[in-house]
C-alpha cells in the first residue's frame, strides 16, 4: 500500500452497518384492520433479503473506493550491490583570462557549464571542488551531495581571489581533498589555461606528491593562445591580454601521476574531454538489481463499479417504490 493510512477509513463502515441495523429495527409501518385472511400466503422474505444484499452492495462499493485510494502495490525486488565510488577533486581556474570568449559564453561558464554536467552524472562517487588563480581556495569536500555541489559551481566567480595562475597551489590544495577520502581511487581533473606564475609550490612537485599517494591527475588545457579579449563581469570595458598555455607542464603534470592531458580549443571539445575523463574514471561496480512496482489499485475500483452497478440494478426494478 502506498497510503495505507487511507485504510482507515473503512472504519466508517461501522457506524453505516449499527444506523442500517436500528433503521430496520424501528422501521416497521403498521395498519390496523380487522381481519388478516386476506393476507395469508403473501411473505416479504426474499423483498426484505434483496433489501439487505442491496447495503452491502452499497457497502462493497464504499470499501472499493477506499482501498483503491490506499494505492495496493506489488513488489517484486532482488538487490545484490558491491558499490565503490571514485574520490574525485575538481580543481578550477578562476583567474581574468578565463572571462575570454573563444568559448562561448566564456572559457569560464563553458567550464562551469560541463563540470555541473559532470558532477551529476557521477552517482556513486565523492567529489570536491578547489579554485585557484593567484592563490587556491578550497571551496567544497568530497561530498556525495551533488545539489551542493552543483550550487556551489553555479555561486563560483572569478575575482574571488588575487589574479595569476598558481596551478602548483591549485594541485596542492586538491592533494589534500582526495587524501581524505576513503575510496581506493583517487583523481583530480585540473582545468586551467595558462602557465604557473605565482603561489609557493611548484606543479612538478604537487604532481610527484600525487603519485606517491596514487592520485591520477588529469590536466586540461582550455582556450587558444595568442591575444584574446576579455570583457569584464559588467560589461563595461574590454581588454586584450596574451595568454599562453604552458602544454609541456601539463602534459608532464599527467604523465608523472599516469594521468592524461586534454586540450580543449572550443566548447565542444571541452564537453568531449569531459566525456572522454567520464570513461576513463568509471565507478567500479558490482551491482544485480532488479525492482518492479505494479499498482494494483485497479480491481478494487472495477470491484466497486460492479458492486454500485447491481445496486442500482436493484433499486430501480425488484425494489423500486412507488410513491
Amino acid at each position: 500500500m502506498l497510503y495505507p493510512g487511507m485504510l482507515l477509513l473503512l472504519l466508517l463502515l461501522l457506524p453505516l452497518t449499527a444506523w442500517y441495523i436500528w433503521k430496520w429495527r424501528g422501521g416497521d409501518a403498521s395498519l390496523g384492520v380487522s381481519t388478516l385472511s386476506p393476507f395469508k400466503g403473501i411473505t416479504a422474505k426474499g423483498k426484505v433479503l434483496l433489501m439487505h444484499v442491496s447495503f452491502g452492495l452499497q457497502l462493497v462499493a464504499i470499501a472499493g473506493i477506499i482501498v483503491a485510494l490506499a494505492r495496493p502495490q506489488t513488489h517484486d525486488s532482488m538487490s545484490s550491490s558491491n558499490v565503490e565510488g571514485t574520490d574525485i577533486v575538481l580543481a578550477l581556474d578562476i583567474s581574468s583570462s578565463m572571462l575570454a570568449n573563444d568559448l562561448q559564453p566564456t572559457r569560464f561558464d563553458a567550464a562551469k557549464d560541463v563540470a555541473q554536467k559532470f558532477v551529476n552524472g557521477r552517482k556513486n562517487d565523492n567529489i570536491g571542488l578547489v579554485v585557484f588563480s593567484g592563490e587556491s581556495l578550497s571551496l567544497m569536500p568530497l561530498t556525495n551531495d551533488k545539489a551542493a555541489l552543483v550550487n556551489a559551481l553555479q555561486n563560483v566567480r572569478t575575482g574571488a581571489l588575487n589574479d595569476g595562475t598558481a596551478i602548483g597551489d591549485g594541485l596542492a590544495s586538491a592533494l589534500n581533498r582526495a587524501a581524505s577520502g576513503q575510496a581506493k581511487s583517487k583523481s583530480i581533473i585540473l582545468l586551467t589555461d595558462g602557465t604557473n606564475n605565482a603561489g609557493d609550490v611548484a606543479p612538478a612537485t604537487a604532481a610527484q606528491i600525487a603519485r606517491q599517494k596514487g592520485i591520477k591527475i588529469y590536466t586540461i588545457g582550455v582556450g587558444t593562445n595568442g591575444s584574446i579579449q576579455i570583457t569584464d563581469p559588467y560589461g563595461f570595458s574590454t581588454t586584450t591580454m596574451e595568454t599562453k598555455i604552458d602544454e609541456a607542464a601539463l602534459k608532464n603534470i599527467a604523465k608523472i601521476t599516469d594521468g592524461k592531458y586534454f586540450r580543449a580549443t572550443d566548447s565542444r571539445m571541452l564537453r568531449d574531454v569531459f566525456a572522454e575523463i567520464d570513461e576513463l574514471e568509471k565507478t567500479r561496480l558490482n551491482v544485480n538489481t532488479y525492482t518492479q512496482t505494479e499498482e494494483n489499485f485497479m480491481p478494487w475500483l472495477l470491484l466497486s463499479l460492479c458492486a454500485y452497478s447491481l445496486f442500482l440494478l436493484l433499486r430501480y426494478t425488484v425494489l423500486r417504490r412507488i410513491p
